[in-house]
């Protein structure tokens, strides 16, 4: 199939997209719904300046579209910018969130589109694992749970890392993967990507129990000279 994926910069989004290709299917495009409101419920919001950054070191088409940030407003913008598509589906990196999960899913249906949610209701810890395996990097850039201090933004999920969560999820009852909004992510390379990407001008905030990292601008280092532009939508 031809599918579009839902694009967050975020580590379970772009894996599923490349699940999604491994498993034989091409994603010309990715499709972010850009919120007002940084507390969206459905979607991810933090460091969307960027996804023209991440869409273009992943040769893909970006299609962004902005949003209230409120549920009807946030699907309503999903629902159109999917309707001028060219597909036959969507690839989501929905784990475990019923909420976003039959959200999404009645967009789709009423599009007459697939979905294809593969890491749904998989294990949480082997997802981490097997995405590092993969060669996913991804950087935590929020953090929304006590026991993830301000020394875990910037922080790259690596092996330790993904232990650390671990213990966390066991002491606290947290998400391990951050399903419950957690933890935010931002991948900086894959094998998707065609270049990996280097946050600059980096700044911490941090209040209470949560924070944010914020990133100036993206930059660029290494991979394919043979590069030839985003693909067709």
């Amino acid at each position: 199939m031809r599918l579009a994926s839902l694009f967050s910069g975020g580590k379970d989004s772009t894996y599923a997209a490349y699940l999604a290709e491994q498993a034989g299917h091409e994603v010309p495009c990715l499709v972010s719904v850009v919120p007002r409101d940084p507390h969206s419920w459905v979607f991810h919001t933090i460091n969307l300046e960027h996804l023209p950054d991440m869409a273009k070191a992943m040769g893909r088409t970006l299609v962004a579209v902005p949003s209230s940030g409120e549920e009807e407003g946030d699907l309503a913008a999903l629902e159109q910018a999917l309707s001028a598509l060219d597909v036959d589906g969507v690839v989501t990196g929905a784990i475990a969130s019923d909420y976003q999960w039959d959200r999404i899913n009645g967009v789709c249906d009423r599009l007459g589109l697939r979905t294809l949610s593969p890491l749904w209701r998989k294990d949480q810890l082997l997802v981490l694992e097997d995405m590092l395996q993969a060669g996913v990097k991804a950087m935590v850039v929020g953090v929304f749970s006590g026991g993830l201090g301000e020394e875990w933004l910037g922080r790259m999920l690596d092996r330790g890392a993904v232990s650390a969560l671990a213990a966390l999820a066991s002491a606290k009852g947290m998400n391990v993967s951050g399903e419950g909004g957690e933890y935010e992510t931002l991948v900086l390379d894959s094998p998707m990507h065609h270049w990996e990407l280097v946050p600059e001008g980096v700044r911490r905030e941090y209040h209470r129990d949560s924070g944010r990292l914020f990133i100036e601008r993206l930059g660029a280092r290494g991979h394919s000279p043979s590069f030839r532009g985003p693909r067709e939508p």
